[in-house]
């Protein structure tokens, strides 16, 4: 069990890799060319390509007092839709700055960003056997950065299952595969974000798998002052092909929605796998959500896919 202090620690490393800033900037607004995810947006700069920009307005425009809900509900729809067009909305840009200084907003980040990348990293760890804060940091940040999923299958490949092995072992082994797999990636703007792996590998060089303060992550100092206040690359790792399911009009279909279902009906849930995102798919994903202590909005996002293991 983490320390708030080393959770603290563990999401300033990777608000330093997203922003430069060991609380992040939940007003920052970010295109960049080639970038898979598109616009991006906050203290760790969630997407609109991978639809979780979606999530996070709908889950602000929701909350009481929210100073910005007006200007940004008109845009849900096409959030939703993952319009990419606004990519170049001059508009939404400047509301999103603006709802960046608003205190219902910070809230609302601080609670998404627990919700959907820090308590299935938590998870995850714990699944592995892992249990230092360190691992979980790790775990967060490529969450977070997008890929998980890839790495972890690629260093089973050639390092075995976490199982077989030591814990430090194994996330050494995938700091290093996962460098090596962005530091030749054809999306260039990716390569140039092999600083986040080279970060880990200084602290696990340094032995520090608790998280000890101070310390120094990409030439910015974290100790117990810098965590009690409130020139990176902000580039989404996202397999853009990756969609959130959700109850549409006409429905959605494909594989994807298959293997939820199936995924679904392993968990002793009675569901139709006909690869149709129905009414009836729609309670049931409602439900395992409450179950399992989720949002029960009925969106399959990164923390159903997550705790599903889609």
């Amino acid at each position: 069990m983490l320390s708030e202090l080393q959770k603290q620690a563990a999401q300033a490393i990777i608000n330093i890799f997203e922003t430069g800033k060991t609380l992040g900037d939940y007003a920052r607004v970010t295109l960049l060319t080639n970038d898979p995810g598109h616009l991006t947006y906050g203290r760790s700069q969630t997407t609109l390509g991978s639809g979780n920009l979606y999530l996070l307005i709908k889950a602000y425009c929701a909350a009481p007092n929210a100073a910005c809900a007006k200007a940004l509900k008109p845009y849900l729809q096409r959030l939703a839709d993952i319009d990419l067009s606004l990519d170049r909305d001059t508009n939404l840009r400047a509301v999103l700055k603006e709802a960046g200084g608003d205190p219902v907003m910070q809230d609302t980040q601080d609670l998404f960003f627990d919700r959907v990348y820090w308590q299935p990293a938590m998870k995850l760890a714990s699944d592995m056997g892992f249990g230092s804060p360190l691992s979980v940091a790790i775990i967060y940040d490529s969450l977070i950065h997008g890929s998980w999923n890839t790495m972890r299958d690629r260093t089973i490949a050639k390092a075995g299952a976490a199982k077989t092995t030591t814990e430090k072992k194994w996330v050494a082994a995938y700091v290093t595969e996962r460098r090596q797999w962005l530091a030749t990636h054809p999306n260039s703007l990716l390569r140039r974000t092999v600083y986040r792996m080279d970060a880990f590998a200084a602290l696990i060089k340094k032995g520090n798998w608790t998280l000890g303060i101070p310390m120094n992550v990409c030439g910015v100092t974290l100790d117990e002052g810098a965590l009690s206040c409130r020139a990176p690359v902000v580039v989404s790792a996202d397999d853009a092909s990756v969609r959130n399911l959700r109850l549409t009009n006409p429905p959605m279909t494909g594989n994807d929605v298959k293997a939820l279902q199936k995924a679904l009906a392993g968990e002793g849930y009675a569901v139709n796998v006909d690869g149709v995102f129905g009414e009836g798919l729609d309670g049931v994903v409602k439900a395992w959500q409450d179950d399992n202590g989720l949002v029960a909005d009925g969106v399959v996002g990164p923390a159903t896919r997550i705790i599903l293991k889609l």
